[in-house]
């Protein structure tokens, strides 16, 4: 009897240390949401709607394909932003004193380096099964070589979004951030999306992925414009950085340009000639008053753009979508 109260008071002391320790690594759910950065999310969300909306315009689509591409776009988005939080902490660019957009969480304290490495760990697992899944789904409809190429692509997305800021070489200190946001939050998503729904790969989603990735550009120039004092302090050397705020803002307006008349062409080329096809295109004019806007603008008063321009990305998407399929 003696041996049993031993062993459930055992069983209780676990229990307890469990119950201690799992309460050390997790925060508070509105700090993790905070980490989460809901606002960059919302072109994460664009970049399936526009491939699977690509594959409804040639007749294809999948809900089960759509709905695990959705998980695995946000689970790498948010997988980017823990990622850069804690990269960012460990290389001091947070904690210079001279940081103008809002306060991280490592640096700010409310998540501690441990408790967001566990995060960062969650989310590549979730980001490995929705991957595989997707894979799994499509697996009987497509070549080996095909599908071992898309298991490589997401190996490469999960890098790309674990390596921007964290370990020694890391790749958003040395100027290719901005390639990298296009890549892997543009062609890539968009296409691969709509590889996934429709089996094919075909010049279709080009055009629309290669628009919606400079706009992934744009944001991550305006977030590089608003800390280029802190980041040439802490040896961050974005584009913005290399060209200064005067030039960053002519790219700007380089990226706005291009991505306008990408969605633009691909109406001319595809779509049949009717004016309801171009009405996504007064969207497009949100991305233009923030050119002019940001013109006079530097530092904190930058920050608003960002949010701004994200949600202009899927409601660009959106309204593509919607208008190419009337």
């Amino acid at each position: 009897m003696h041996g049993n109260w031993q062993a459930i008071g055992t069983k209780s002391n676990f229990c307890s240390f469990l119950l201690i320790n799992w309460a050390e690594i997790m925060a508070s759910a509105k700090e993790w949401i905070s980490a989460f950065r809901l606002r960059t999310l919302f072109l994460a969300v664009s970049t399936v709607i526009l491939g699977s909306g690509l594959a409804i315009y040639e007749g294809k689509f999948d809900l089960t394909i759509f709905t695990f591409a959705m998980v695995l776009a946000i689970a790498i988005q948010i997988l980017a932003n823990l990622a850069n939080d804690l990269g960012d902490f460990q290389k001091g660019t947070d904690i210079t004193g001279k940081r103008v957009g809002p306060t991280r969480a490592v640096q700010g304290g409310s998540i501690s380096a441990e408790q967001m490495k566990v995060a960062i760990s969650i989310f590549v697992v979730i980001c490995i099964l929705s991957g595989s899944l997707l894979v799994y789904k499509i697996a009987p409809f497509v070549s080996i070589t095909a599908w071992i190429s898309l298991l490589f692509i997401g190996l490469l997305c999960i890098l790309a979004a674990l390596f921007y800021t964290m370990g020694k070489n890391a790749y958003g200190y040395r100027g290719w951030g901005d390639l990298f946001a296009f890549l892997f939050f543009g062609p890539i998503p968009i296409i691969g999306t709509y590889f996934l729904h429709t089996h094919i790969l075909d010049f279709t989603p080009v055009l629309p992925a290669i628009s919606i990735g400079l706009v992934s550009t744009m944001i991550l120039n305006i977030n590089n414009m608003r800390d280029i004092e802190n980041d040439k302090r802490s040896g961050k050397k974005t584009i913005a950085v290399k060209l200064g705020l005067a030039r960053a803002k002519i790219y700007h307006l380089t990226l706005t340009f291009l991505s306008f008349f990408g969605l633009l062409s691909f109406s001319n080329l595809f779509a049949s000639q009717h004016w309801f096809n171009y009405v996504y295109l007064i969207f497009s004019l949100i991305l233009f008053k923030v050119l002019r806007d940001i013109r006079f603008k530097s530092g904190r008063e930058l920050d608003q753009y960002l949010k701004i321009t994200s949600l202009s990305g899927l409601l660009i998407a959106l309204s593509f979508v919607v208008c190419i399929n009337l």
